[in-house]
């Protein structure tokens, strides 16, 4: 059953002929590759992707012999442009978050107003057997 389904996986996205392929064979997958070393390059605080952030992806590739830095190249200005965008994005959903602890908060302390108000207004015994209420 289960190399049914798997060669069912391959037959959709590469072809009939690796289907029979991978009906035969059991070490035939269709899953993603892992990068290799991106255990060792969490764990120490890199990206699992090299290609991800970091000096050589970050930095121009060249300059000019003068010192003047090169014009950013096409690849740079979109990974600026989108971290821009999630800079945003972050600013926007921690004030959304803010403006919600707030509204908690004041609808909490409403709550706590309004059973204060009940308690005070409450009914009170008549007679001698009345008690005082601390307050």
């Amino acid at each position: 059953m289960f190399s049914v389904k798997m060669a069912a996986c391959v037959a959709r996205r590469l072809g009939p002929r690796l289907a029979k392929i991978a009906s035969v064979s059991r070490t035939f997958h269709c899953s993603t590759v892992d990068q290799s070393g991106g255990a060792w390059r969490v764990k120490h605080g890199f990206p699992i992707n090299p290609s991800h952030y970091g000096p050589l992806t970050d930095l121009p590739d060249w300059s000019f012999a003068d010192g003047r830095p090169a014009p950013p190249m096409k690849n740079h200005l979109r990974r600026k442009e989108k971290n821009e965008n999630l800079a945003r994005r972050v600013a926007m959903i921690s004030a959304e978050m803010d403006h919600g602890v707030e509204k908690w908060k004041a609808k909490q302390d409403e709550r706590e107003r309004k059973a204060e108000e009940k308690r005070r207004n409450r009914l009170q015994p008549k007679g001698s057997s009345q008690k005082q209420d601390p307050e």
